[in-house]
């Protein structure tokens, strides 16, 4: 089954790379440049999964992460969000984890753990969706 994976960096070599990524793993891709314009994705759409980028104008990733998880829709309120950023000290590891990221996954990055890690991520999430 295709699953829907919404992508949120400001860096457009980022996106295309992991879109190429997720594509080549069978998952349809949504784009979203900046923190405001995932949101709004996310309020027209029920994504499967989203990957975030931490530094980006308007909202930063971890205001989106709080923004779904504590005023989740409820299409939304489970869906898994795996952090990639730069990102990549313990205190902002420890505090994307705490505000409800699901992983975290610092750059550069393997393409391999990446695409393990997305999987992962969406098994378990069909998982638990069967079990509810």
């Amino acid at each position: 089954m295709t699953k829907t994976v919404l992508i949120v960096d400001d860096e457009p070599n980022i996106v295309l790379s992991v879109a190429f990524l997720m594509k080549r793993e069978g998952h349809t891709v949504l784009t979203a440049s900046d923190g405001q314009e995932a949101l709004e994705t996310l309020a027209a759409t029920s994504p499967d999964l989203m990957i975030l980028d931490v530094m980006m104008p308007r909202k930063n990733g971890f205001e989106v992460c709080s923004e779904v998880r504590v005023n989740a829709d409820p299409r939304i309120a489970r869906m898994p969000i795996l952090m990639l950023t730069a990102k990549g000290r313990e205190a902002e590891m420890k505090k994307g984890l705490s505000l409800g990221a699901d992983a975290y996954i610092t750059k550069p990055f393997s393409t391999h753990e990446l695409v393990a890690k997305v999987n992962e991520l969406l098994a378990r999430s069909s998982t638990a969706d069967a079990q509810a």
